[in-house]
């Protein structure tokens, strides 16, 4: 069966259509994304699913949809799911970089911040849209047809501001212990939720109950420099601990319930023109960083997640409305390298302090003999800049010994200059055939990544302080890189595609779906069209 048919896995039932007929638009387009929902964990946990996961993976299903991208990071991740373009195209090339034009001060720039607000830093600025260089389907929804309305809720700011875009009807995301959207109104389904969960926050939770499937995941393990175990919590809360709440099932749970109240008081699904409610569920994210993906705590989590999307998935059942859902997720994620290496991984460790940013700016500094920091970055990874205030002979010296220190490294796979990004081809083909390079050059921007970027080598987890994050994300390899893509219609024809797909491509498909034109060359992605013919709705 070809790729190139999904549109009308999306469409009404095909017996009740002739078939050549153009397929009728849904009245609501539902799309959730899970923060770190990898293929792996998908792959893993599936047979298991028997709730609103379950439901999805009876649709059309992509096990090997890819976020193509070398910088697997939220806010990058984010940033493909309904643009249809990689990082390169929409400008947002991590969760943070560094300009020092925007901002000399303090270059560090938070992607969803609007550094243009008076006294804005990455860490207390205005959440907005503003570095988003594309727009998203809201936005082509409501050029085609005004009366679309859309409405946004996540647990992250930047995942509600690079799949919302520029004019949604309401947004809003998880702060602290509430949903917030500084200068809006809150509406009745926002107090109410905010109030619910006020209420929980009010009484300690006990752990939860541990499911059967779960219990050979409930081991304890030590974690490197700590004398922290993970793999075995059940998400235990003591009274006021907003931050527990943050990282378990409660926080998908409470964000399903806000997007089930902005859709019956919005009315979505129910107007003249097609509707969208988005979804950023990031509690698997949360417990990914804290946990790893390997213990109770994820299995928990996913299956809490699978529960509650079937209840939601029920909700929008009994409004009789005819919706369609698209799930995929922003990037995968990795094992603690302790359970991996209990795992005859050998190979997967953790980075040390000597690969810090810290570290290396004491042996440039030296080197070169100029004082204050000679390189910028956010990790031990990722795209490295160096300081403006450099002579370019010093800059030139720097780039050479920078480069040569990283690539020295055996925990290092590769560095690649920005010389080199700039020269090479845009990447084409199915990524899981791109080579490292491709990878970094769907991630360049020359007006905001690095002098360099350093890509570590395959399970080495780039936290070596683990007193805060256990397990991440963000490298180039396919345990981040690869994620399921899941469409969803009412008597849709079961389909599945095992070949590599992009979430670049879900933009495309879905703009077909609603017939709506998305200029030719603007994009990266291409629509997965199942049908032939005439009535070929990605013509």
């Amino acid at each position: 069966m070809k790729l190139a048919r999904l549109t009308a896995l999306l469409a009404l039932p095909l017996a009740a259509a002739a078939p050549a007929a153009v397929p009728e638009k849904p009245k609501l387009v539902v799309v959730i994304s899970v923060d770190q929902f990898s293929a792996d964990l998908f792959a893993q946990y599936r047979q298991h699913f028997d709730g609103g996961l379950q439901r999805l993976s009876k649709g059309v299903v992509f096990p090997s949809g890819y976020q193509s991208h070398a910088a697997t990071e939220t806010c990058p991740g984010h940033s493909t799911i309904l643009t249809g373009s990689r990082p390169a195209r929409t400008g947002i090339i991590a969760n943070n970089w560094f300009s020092f034009r925007a901002r000399p001060s303090d270059p560090n720039l938070y992607c969803a911040e609007d550094e243009r607000v008076p006294g804005s830093t990455h860490r207390k600025y205005t959440a907005s849209p503003y570095h988003l260089k594309t727009l998203v389907l809201g936005d082509h929804m409501k050029r085609a047809d005004p009366r679309s309305r859309v409405a946004v809720v996540s647990g992250k700011d930047r995942s509600a501001m690079m799949m919302g875009g520029n004019r949604p009807d309401q947004r809003w995301w998880w702060e602290g212990d509430r949903f917030i959207n500084p200068g809006a109104t809150p509406s009745d389904s926002v107090v109410e939720v905010n109030r619910s969960v006020a209420a929980a926050l009010a009484e300690p939770r006990p752990a939860r109950d541990l499911p059967g499937l779960c219990e050979p995941r409930s081991r304890a393990v030590s974690i490197q420099g700590t004398r922290r175990t993970v793999g075995d919590g059940r998400f235990a809360r003591a009274k006021g601990d907003s931050a527990a709440f943050k990282i378990s099932p409660d926080l998908d749970q409470a964000t399903l319930d806000l997007a089930a109240g902005l859709r019956r008081e919005l009315r979505l699904g129910e107007g003249p023109a097609t509707d969208l409610l988005i979804l950023g569920l990031s509690a698997t994210d949360y417990v990914g960083h804290n946990y790893g993906t390997g213990g109770a705590e994820m299995c928990i989590q996913l299956m809490a997640l699978d529960k509650a999307l079937g209840e939601f998935f029920r909700k929008l059942d009994q409004t009789g409305i005819d919706y369609a859902v698209l799930l995929t997720a922003d990037h995968g994620g990795h094992d603690v390298p302790e359970r991996y290496n209990q795992q005859a991984i050998p190979d997967a460790i953790r980075a040390d302090s000597t690969m810090s940013i810290e570290e290396m700016n004491r042996k440039l500094s030296k080197s070169l003999g100029v004082p204050g920091p000679v390189l910028y970055g956010e990790y031990v990874s990722g795209d490295m800049y160096i300081a403006p205030k450099l002579s370019a002979a010093q800059r030139a010296r720097a780039l050479r010994e920078a480069v040569r220190a990283y690539g020295a490294s055996p925990k290092v796979a590769k560095v690649f200059t920005r010389a080199q990004l700039l020269a090479a081809p845009r990447p084409s083909g199915p990524p899981d055939t791109w080579s490292l390079l491709d990878r970094a050059k769907a991630s360049f921007d020359p007006e905001r990544s690095g002098d360099f970027v350093v890509l570590l080598k395959p399970r080495v987890t780039p936290i070596y302080d683990t007193r805060s994050y256990v397990a991440t994300h963000g490298s180039p390899w396919d345990y981040d890189r690869r994620v399921p893509i899941l469409f969803w219609r009412k008597d849709v024809v079961p389909f599945e595609q095992p070949l590599a797909v992009e979430t670049v491509d879900i933009l495309p498909t879905l703009a077909a779906v609603l017939r709506i034109a998305i200029p030719p060359g603007s994009i990266d992605g291409r629509c997965l069209d199942l049908v032939e013919g005439p009535d070929d709705s990605c013509r």
